[in-house]
């Protein structure tokens, strides 16, 4: 069936303006004293305004000019508009809020049809808007319903062919329209009225989506004959219907009440049950955040040995061998149900149903569950949560609780204590498994339905202070009282609860730190006093919009494979999340803001893997991440003085200050040390940013950053590599001995190619930024030359270490050696240790690895990827066939598959390249190597889009813009993305 889009009409079906039309028309028609009734309104409905007039004059036997029945129009319309300003959420006709959140949780696109002029403002005066993708009304078309043209806009504008759109109308023209369309049709009301709908209900009350899907599949059977193959019950309740059309196979499935969406829309991660043993990997892959903090998939509640950690972007503290962590914050999602004394766990009692859903066009996680308490009572409960990407400040959390066959105890005594409890407040009880960072410094409840926490961390005295607010909807007599227990300032919200009554509590939370600002507790609860006063459905609507727009620029639309389509938007999801936005001081860390791993420093998986993919699609992101490396110049500065160096030399992992933060040595397992070298002497960092730098810049054209920012950094880390290259007079070249390259298992290498060649890379194109500075800013040009000594001797020393630079190249056969020695190492064939579950590294030992030619990840690979126009396709093929084979793909480095993908494709080589591709883009959603549970894999992530972009998508740049040459897999049948150039958009909409 295939179906992808909803296009509700609006009267009738979504809310009742019906009446507030019909108020309008009797207004007019007592003053211009035209007989009217509400039976004659039932024959305007879905009919435009001009035509509503007519009729009704015509059954007066009236005549009027052009301008009379323009006035009229004018006058009714601004009844109707005063009628309408009244308008609220709980206007929504019964049972269609629940129908636009089950359509959207089940991955639907929402478009509204209506011949109104006024639709854009019901909309928003219903409160509803973010639910919507697009919005057809009177003003769209010129012709209105019976033609199809106001159903045909509104596909047009979601992207979706007619016959992958379902209309939900409630008048015969509406359903003659949505034929006309080729579309599919649900009616609202009776059959003499809605005409021959393929599916009828007298409304929306009580209707699932399941119930229309059924009612669907029916008429699939009914117009297909021998076509549909199968409709079935399974033994678990599950229904299915399977069609054929034109060879293609497409299944419709109803699960316990939720349908799982056959489109290929692939904007939801769901979880059906919760598995203990899986805890940890789903705490990463169900992690919300906004690029201010991050926090981790846990459950408000908690659940025994969870590792609950909200991480915000930048707060540091100090740490033994890892010298600097993100502080995991005290926990904002504590949130508690008591019913009767028995509090809400998903370990105690039985859970009944389960479902779990991260929407990530909308940036929301939901869980919703049957509950039944050890006493046998039941419960469902819903919980949404999301952190603002409008307001980073801000979070909030959605609880619903209904009572399904319980009501309390029938003592009169124990009818005066409380049936149901919520308790809403901070958990500062927190760790980095293991290790505190915080001491409480004050709390309070500044009123009976407000708390607040106020901390600061042990060492970097950061301070941090979070308010919170509750508020009940649904009950009377509800109780609010202040908790004050030290480190647990909470709200509790007390009520009595009747059987299948429901209540909505919402949590809003404000953050702020010292980072931010200095009057810390004034901010938080000035933010929370205007969050409450907007309400929870605003600041919803204002997030939606915010990650609406993101996906407006960076979202990419695969059809045809609808785990690859799922997949790549996850992996965006999460580098959008991590993505600092009103803070350039901050990067994205190696595990983003979901996890402990790394402790939230930087690494090249940022420069390398994540600005590419932000330069081409929000480029003010990519610049933030890159003015971090600019505020973090000293750091760098001193580690080479400290080294012994001059110049700039990049920290292999960064922090705060881009200090060195990594760990010399680390405590193996069984006690032993291992001495970590990569802080020593894995240089090429210092390159690395150097080419993001220059690669944004060529990309955005944003001259005005190279020269107050970027020209500084590229050429201060050019004197670092001037200074830390050697002569060697016997060959007459320069060379670098002693480092560690990309492939990690390869230590105290020398003349590595990888740096080698990146190193004369970055000298000769230093050279042409200071030219160009010279040309458009003497005056920087003069500022810089002066500040970093850029004398004629050192730019000539520079010259000539790029014409001298030893790289391990046979210019006749194309083969690089990785580094001096490599082809003397013992060969090794990954095949004879098949299966395997771990590294090469871990079965051969550190050592071993080190004496093999086996590879974490390219690194002469990695070269070609990087410099594509400095070598031919046969130097690719032979370095392909030599060190392909000889890398560690599956349980090597994460950042490796990405790369393989994109050169396979160069190589046509689409099923070798779609195997590293999923390798890449399941590595957190299906925990691929084991370790999703320390948080995502961020240079994965930004390798993704970049192996659908430049090898699928076959993009590549000219000097007027960026061009593809699509390799697709088989089986994709649409590839479509945009991408941004030096500040025009390029539309890319490839197909099979």
């Amino acid at each position: 069936m295939g179906i992808k889009t909803f296009i509700f009409d609006l009267d009738g079906v979504l809310t009742d303006t019906a009446e507030y039309h019909y108020q309008a028309w009797q207004r007019l028609a007592d003053e211009e004293g035209i007989p009217f009734s509400r039976e004659e309104n039932e024959n305007l409905r879905g009919i435009s305004r001009r035509d509503s007039l007519e009729y009704m004059l015509s059954r007066a036997a009236r005549q009027a000019t052009e301008e009379q029945i323009q006035e009229m129009m004018e006058r009714k319309n601004r009844y109707y508009r005063e009628l309408i300003q009244g308008m609220r959420a709980s206007d929504l006709l019964p049972g269609a809020a629940e129908l636009l959140e089950e359509t959207r949780q089940a991955g639907f696109r929402i478009g509204v049809a209506s011949v109104s002029k006024n639709a854009r403002d019901v909309i928003a005066s219903l409160e509803f808007e973010p639910l919507v993708d697009a919005i057809s009304d009177g003003y769209s078309v010129e012709r209105h319903k019976p033609a199809p043209d106001l159903f045909l806009h509104a596909a047009q504008q979601l992207d979706t062919p007619p016959g992958q759109c379902v209309v939900v109308e409630d008048a015969a023209s509406g359903i003659e329209a949505a034929k006309a369309a080729g579309m599919w049709s649900v009616g609202l009301g009776p059959v003499e009225r809605v005409g021959e709908a393929q599916v009828t209900f007298p409304s929306l009350a009580g209707v699932r989506l399941t119930d229309i899907m059924t009612g669907l599949m029916s008429s699939i059977q009914a117009y297909q004959g021998d076509t549909c193959d199968d409709v079935s019950s399974d033994n678990d309740g599950t229904a299915k219907a399977v069609t054929t059309n034109g060879g293609t196979s497409e299944e419709v499935t109803t699960n316990g009440g939720t349908f799982e969406a056959c489109n290929t829309n692939g904007w939801l991660v769901r979880e059906h049950a919760f598995d203990p043993a899986q805890q940890h990997h789903k705490e990463t892959v169900f992690a919300l955040g906004n690029g201010y903090l991050g926090t981790r998939g846990t459950f408000e509640e908690r659940y025994p040995g969870d590792r609950q950690a909200t991480l915000i972007n930048g707060v540091f503290d100090d740490a033994p061998v890892v010298y600097t962590e993100l502080a995991n914050a005290p926990d904002w999602l504590s949130f508690h149900l008591i019913i009767e004394g028995e509090r809400f766990s998903m370990e105690r009692g039985r859970i009944l149903a389960y479902e779990r859903i991260l929407d990530m066009h909308r940036g929301l996680l939901r869980r919703t569950l049957r509950w039944q308490s050890p006493g046998g009572h039941t419960v469902d409960i819903e919980i949404e949560r999301w952190a603002s990407l409008a307001d980073p400040h801000l979070c909030a959390i959605r609880y619903s609780v209904t009572l399904v066959d319980f009501e309390g105890s029938e003592e009169p005594l124990k009818r005066l204590l409380p049936t149901v409890e919520l308790r809403a407040g901070f958990n500062s009880m927190v760790d980095n498994e293991g290790l505190t960072h915080w001491h409480l410094v004050g709390q309070g409840n500044p009123d009976v339905s407000s708390c607040y926490l106020h901390s600061r961390t042990r060492h970097t005295r950061i301070d941090l202070c979070q308010t919170a607010h509750l508020d009940v909807e649904g009950v009377e007599d509800i109780c609010y009282r202040g908790q004050d227990c030290d480190g647990y300032p909470a709200i509790s919200a007390s009520f009595h609860l009747s059987p299948a009554q429901k209540i909505t509590a919402t949590k809003l939370v404000a953050t702020y730190t010292t980072r931010d600002t200095d009057s810390l507790l004034a901010e938080a609860l000035g933010k929370l006093k205007a969050a409450t006063a907007r309400g929870y459905q605003r600041l919803k609507a204002d997030h939606m919009a915010a990650w609406r727009e993101n996906w407006e620029a960076s979202d990419v639309l695969i059809e045809g494979d609808d785990e690859a389509q799922r997949a790549i938007r996850f992996n965006l999801f999460q580098a959008l999340a991590a993505a600092p936005r009103q803070d350039d001081r901050i990067s994205i860390p190696a595990k983003t803001l979901s996890g402990f791993g790394y402790r939230g420093h930087v690494f090249w998986d940022t420069e390398i893997f994540i600005v590419p993919f932000l330069t081409f699609t929000q480029p003010d992101l990519a610049r933030n991440l890159l003015m971090y490396r600019y505020h973090t110049l000293s750091g760098a500065r001193r580690k080479a003085a400290n080294s012994g160096y001059e110049g700039a030399m990049y920290a292999w992992e960064s922090a705060a200050t881009g200090d060195e933060t990594t760990p010399r040595w680390v405590p193996l397992k069984d006690g032993e040390l291992l001495r970590i070298w990569c802080g020593d002497i894995e240089l090429h960092i210092t390159t690395d940013v150097a080419y993001a730098a220059w690669n944004y810049w060529q990309t955005t054209g944003d001259d005005d950053w190279m020269r107050r920012y970027g020209a500084e950094i590229f050429l201060d880390t050019a004197i670092f590599w001037a200074s830390r290259v050697e002569e060697n007079a016997e060959l007459g070249c320069y060379e670098v001995r002693d480092i560690i390259g990309p492939d990690e298992y390869h230590e105290h290498v020398d003349n590595n190619a990888f740096t080698n060649r990146m190193i004369q890379w970055h000298l000769e194109t230093a050279q042409d930024v200071l030219s160009w500075l010279r040309r458009e800013d003497p005056a920087r040009a003069a500022e810089l030359e002066q500040q970093l000594d850029l004398t004629p001797p050192r730019l000539n020393r520079w010259a000539d270490i790029a014409s001298h630079m030893l790289v391990l190249h046979d210019p006749e056969s194309g083969l690089f050696e990785q580094f001096e020695g490599f082809f003397a190492l013992e060969d090794v064939n990954l095949a004879d240790y098949e299966p395997r579950t771990r590294s090469m590294q871990s079965i051969l030992s550190v050592e071993g690895a080190n004496r093999r030619q086996v590879l974490k990840q390219p690194d002469v690979l990695a070269l070609l990827y990087m410099l594509p126009d400095d070598y031919d396709r046969q130097t690719l093929r032979t370095n392909w066939d030599y060190y392909a084979p000889r890398t560690d793909h599956t349980y090597g480095s994460s950042l490796g598959p990405a790369i393989h993908a994109i050169l396979a494709c160069k190589l046509d080589m689409p099923e070798e390249a779609y195997e590293h591709f999923m390798r890449a883009a399941l590595v957190d959603l299906k925990d691929v190597r084991g370790n999703t549970a320390d948080g995502i894999h961020a240079a994965s992530a930004g390798g993704v889009w970049q192996a659908v972009i430049f090898g699928f998508g076959g993009v590549h740049m000219t000097q007027e813009a960026p061009v593809a040459t699509p390799r697709l897999p088989a089986g994709w049948q649409r590839l479509k993305f945009r991408l941004q150039h030096r500040g025009e958009w390029h539309e890319f909409d490839l197909k099979q």
